[in-house]
């Protein structure tokens, strides 16, 4: 493991690591962890860059987190408070990707580091406790927890303040814990002592798992000499040991810091037991003959003597990251998704350098994705005819491993290595037993492929295959979806003097659904304009089809009295029978005259800020939903619409919370508008509200948003229509 951050490296940094450290001793925890949010704001990632008591290994799969993740110290960061997991039961229940990657007893806290006035430094602490620790926070504990918080947060803000703000390392950096007082060496030779004249053997891991201390009667009964066992892996000097089994075992302890016995058989046929011991610093292990008593668990994956022992993955590097990443990619709904939740397992977790996703298509090759490559490399492979390497993998579904540039160049003579990378491993994506694309790891040395870690890669080019076929279908029913739906909404906004216009249009963000929210603006002549906003009842197809028909009608009587237009609609649909029911509201501005007037079917009510003055919520006659009675009637009301009025029209998606009271949500949205600038451009305004809805909770519904506000009259000779101002058209947020 790595020492604290040396004088060469950012003073801010090393004082971090010193509080850190310092900190989770004072809380009694066992591991700490501090991550720092990505240097580029639009990139919602946080970076894993100090941690204590905690292996490398354990930390690479989770050195990047993005913020919208169903992780602990994501939702601590992200909603600015703290998140406690109690116990394994608690932490399955509530994070299922972390109960099923790490199903150990251990009790979590994850906080943001912010303070009292300030901007959010956007960093999160994690502290974790061994699975002894009691369901919940100690008063002692959470003041400790706190006084870390305060700690690392000063020191963050203090060298932002300074010009030099902390950034994210390349790699997390894995830092000692304090270490116990030295023993002297007559305290040292009693402890020897002691350790030989207890039964078996003994040894030590640190918490790689490194092997940092053993006895020869530990080795005896390993079967292996001491010289070849100390500073290795167990599982990696002894093959026998290389089962999935014992690693969860050895993991388990790590994480939860309770004692652990497991009974295995060694190749000569007896039973060796083991109990672990685990602390901070790492594992005490006693090692003796087993028994055959049936309480005695034993694992299967050994076989007898004279049994043929087929291959195993190695240690590699095994159950941990193939489990994670398929508890990941579970989450994956676009490609893009895809893309990152496997460079975020893969490449920390197998040492590579750099990922790239490729598929084929008419013959060329297209880059899905990427990590750790270059953007202006990626893009010149993007479209080129598929290449030597990736032809064959596509062709014979079979995985090539080249260790080094001379057994690539040995394969393929003409290839031209122009990645600066040393070794590459090309995996084939096979989905519904097809080829849907071609994985790339690349690493920047020389890197030796165990036949063990080639079955593990294999297989996870085949969890990440299938989601990516899932994803790309998904983006291209998607793609199709959201054409058909934004082809019914209007492409420009007509441009009508003394009135400034401005749109948007959000989908739901909950997958597929298509909605049937719409909004227009109808110019009648040089100073009348009518405005429709509307939400069809359900996301389906058939929603988008019927508001397509219902913007129609609209435009069919737009300049009738707006209570006319809304029972010729209704009358309308009630003939087409749809089974579908809409709200609507319908305005006509006459700029001359400065008075507007409105009607609504059963559509939430407008918000109107007069000149100068307040924003209030227009109490119009709800009026029927269109499409349930033909004779259904709508009455008009008229209001005043002098030049600086601003007239906010939207669907329920603005303003609906599930268990929120939606008249305080209007009155939320109401008092943005009233707090505006008057003469702020209406731009900016929609973006202010749409942000705000995108606050709390999930959005579940569309969002339909038309902001009006009259000007004074000034002279024009432009009456075509314009393009809609930017995101006036329907766009993601």
């Amino acid at each position: 493991m790595d020492n604290l951050p040396g004088r060469d490296q950012d003073a801010g940094q090393r004082e971090l690591g010193e509080a850190l450290v310092e900190s989770c001793g004072t809380a009694g925890a066992s591991t700490g962890m501090l991550y720092l949010p990505d240097p580029d704001p639009t990139r919602r990632v946080l970076h894993l860059t100090l941690t204590t008591g905690l292996s490398r290994e354990f930390a690479a799969p989770w050195s990047r987190v993005g913020l919208d993740d169903p992780i602990p110290v994501a939702d601590a960061v992200r909603e600015g408070r703290l998140v406690w997991l109690g116990g394994q039961e608690d932490t399955a229940r509530r994070y299922p990707r972390l109960g099923l990657v790490l199903p150990y007893d251990f009790a979590l806290a994850a906080a943001p580091l912010t303070a009292a006035g300030a901007d959010p430094t956007g960093a999160g602490l994690v502290f974790l406790w061994p699975g002894s620790h009691e369901p919940h926070l100690s008063e002692r504990e959470h003041q400790a927890l706190q006084s870390a918080r305060d700690r690392l947060t000063g020191i963050l803000l203090r060298v932002a303040g300074e010009g030099r703000p902390a950034r994210p390392a390349a790699y997390p950096v894995v830092l000692k814990p304090l270490p116990p007082p030295t023993p002297g060496p007559a305290e040292a030779a009693a402890a020897m002592a002691f350790i030989r004249r207890l039964p078996g053997g003994s040894c030590a891991l640190d918490l790689n798992g490194t092997i940092t201390f053993l006895t020869r009667e530990a080795a005896d009964l390993l079967g292996a000499p001491v010289s070849g066992l100390l500073g290795n892996l167990p599982w990696e000097a002894l093959p026998w040991m290389d089962t999935p089994v014992i690693e969860d075992h050895y993991r388990a302890a790590a994480i939860s810091r309770l004692p652990r016995t497991f009974t295995t058989p060694h190749p000569t046929g007896r039973l060796l037991r083991f109990d672990l011991y685990p602390d901070d610093t790492g594992i005490s292990v006693r090692i003796t003959p087993g028994s055959d008593e049936p309480d005695e668990p034993a694992t299967s994956a050994v076989p007898r003597p004279g049994v043929p022992k087929e291959p195993a993955p190695s240690r590699a590097t095994a159950l941990y990251p193939l489990m994670l990443l398929a508890a990941t990619l579970t989450e994956a709904a676009h490609a893009q998704d895809v893309v990152e939740k496997a460079a975020d397992q893969l490449v920390p977790s197998f040492g590579a350098q750099a990922m790239a996703l490729l598929v084929e298509e008419d013959g060329r090759l297209r880059v899905v994705g990427h990590r750790g490559y270059p953007a202006a490399l990626m893009a010149r492979y993007d479209g080129t005819p598929v290449r030597a390497a990736t032809t064959h993998v596509l062709s014979t579904t079979t995985p090539l491993f080249f260790g080094d540039a001379g057994e690539l160049l040995a394969a393929h003579p003409s290839v031209m290595i122009e990645d600066g990378m040393a070794a590459w491993a090309f995996l084939p994506l096979i989905a519904s037993n097809r080829p849907v694309g071609c994985l790339v790891l690349a690493y920047s040395h020389p890197h030796t492929f165990a036949p063990g870690e080639r079955a593990v890669l294999t297989s996870i080019a085949g969890l990440i295959a299938q989601a990516l076929d899932r994803a790309r279908l998904y983006d291209t029913t998607h793609q199709l979806a959201h054409s058909l739906q934004t082809g019914l909404l209007p492409r420009v906004l007509p441009r009508i003097p003394s009135l400034e216009v401005t749109a948007r249009y959000l989908p739901a963000a909950r997958g597929l659904d298509i909605g049937g929210d719409f909004y227009d603006l109808i110019r009648i002549d040089d100073t009348t304009v009518a405005a429709a906003i509307g939400d069809v009842q359900g996301h389906n197809v058939s929603a988008a089809a019927l508001m397509g028909q219902v913007r129609t009608a609209v435009h069919a009587s737009a300049g009738a009295p707006p209570a006319e237009v809304l029972a010729r609609t209704n009358r309308l649909l009630t003939d087409l029978e749809p089974g579908l029911f809409t709200s609507c509201l319908y305005v006509h501005i006459d700029l001359a005259a400065r008075r507007a007037q409105l009607a609504s079917a059963g559509h939430p009510p407008p918000l109107l800020r007069h000149a100068r003055g307040t924003a209030e919520m227009l109490g119009l006659p709800p009026g029927l939903l269109l499409g349930i009675d033909p004779e259904a009637s709508y009455t008009a009301v008229d209001v005043p619409f002098a030049p600086g009025t601003l007239l906010a029209l939207y669907t329920d998606g603005l303003v609906e919370v599930p268990g929120r009271d939606i008249e305080e949500a209007i009155g939320e949205v109401g008092a943005l508008i009233t707090a505006a600038p008057e003469r702020q451009p209406l731009d900016d305004l929609a973006d202010e509200l749409i942000g705000h809805s995108d606050r709390g909770a999930p959005r579940t519904d569309d969002i339909a948003l038309l902001l009006l506000r009259s000007e004074d009259p000034e002279p024009s000779e432009d009456p075509e229509p314009r393009e809609p101002p930017s995101g006036s058209r329907p766009r993601r947020a």
